[in-house]
């Protein structure tokens, strides 16, 4: 492979690119900030042993899941994605708390007898 179109990964890392790189894929040259976040996380060879560990057709999966939970680390060092799934709990709690009030005055004005608007 040309040294100018080395993936992202051999790129930072300054290395030779093969055609068999299992960055290449997933880190292209284009885009340089997308390895860089998850080398910062966990390491390349970290990277490179989880992209290994599944089947081919789940690479993609992997390295999307690997960049998300390393931009959401280095937004939120000490919670990473579990905080903004926390965050989402807490809103999907909040609207069912208030879909459970709304119906309950729905029965109430129901039982007594007023006509409630159809949406």
């Amino acid at each position: 492979m040309a040294n100018g179109s080395r993936c992202a990964a051999c790129r930072q890392l300054r290395r030779r690119c093969t055609s068999d790189c299992i960055f290449l894929p997933y880190f292209p040259p284009n885009d340089p900030q997308r390895f860089s976040v998850v080398h910062k996380i966990f390491g390349a060879n970290n990277a490179g042993k989880m992209l290994k560990q599944v089947e081919e057709y789940k690479r993609g999966d992997v390295a999307e899941s690997l960049y998300y939970e390393a931009q959401c680390r280095v937004e939120d060092p000490v919670y990473g994605c579990v905080g903004i799934i926390t965050l989402l709990q807490q809103e999907i709690y909040n609207f069912e708390s208030q879909l459970a009030k709304i119906e309950a005055q729905i029965r109430l004005l129901k039982a007594q007898g007023v006509a409630t608007p159809t949406l």
